[in-house]
């Protein structure tokens, strides 16, 4: 089942990931909100990244490029910060909150 978003359903896979990136605020609050996240400006900060990196590269990234790039975003960023934000999985459940389709792999490039 898919999330509900303004009305429309968003398709998902077996795993919660939208079949098809939405890049809009509305299908973040739906998604954290079923994932348990209480948002704040670091997970903006994270989704903004995730989907700048999707719509460059046509995936996000692994964990490791995540956590260097994070790193400049989000002063003193660290791999258990971003683990705090996304408890699942920074990369993986980072992409799912951000509206964006799985990863590749284990997290992307």
């Amino acid at each position: 089942m898919g999330h509900v978003v303004n009305g429309v359903e968003l398709e998902t896979d077996v795993e919660g990931y939208l079949v098809a990136p939405d890049y809009s605020e509305e299908s973040v609050r739906v998604i954290a909100q079923a994932e348990g996240i209480e948002l704040n400006d670091d997970h903006w900060k994270v989704v903004h990244y995730l989907r700048d990196q999707y719509k460059e590269h046509g995936q996000t990234p692994n964990f490791r490029n995540m956590l260097k790039d994070v790193a400049d975003l989000i002063p003193g960023c660290d791999s258990k910060a971003l683990y705090d934000l996304f408890p699942l999985g920074p990369a993986k459940q980072g992409a799912r909150v951000a509206g964006l389709p799985k990863p590749f792999g284990k997290g992307g490039y």
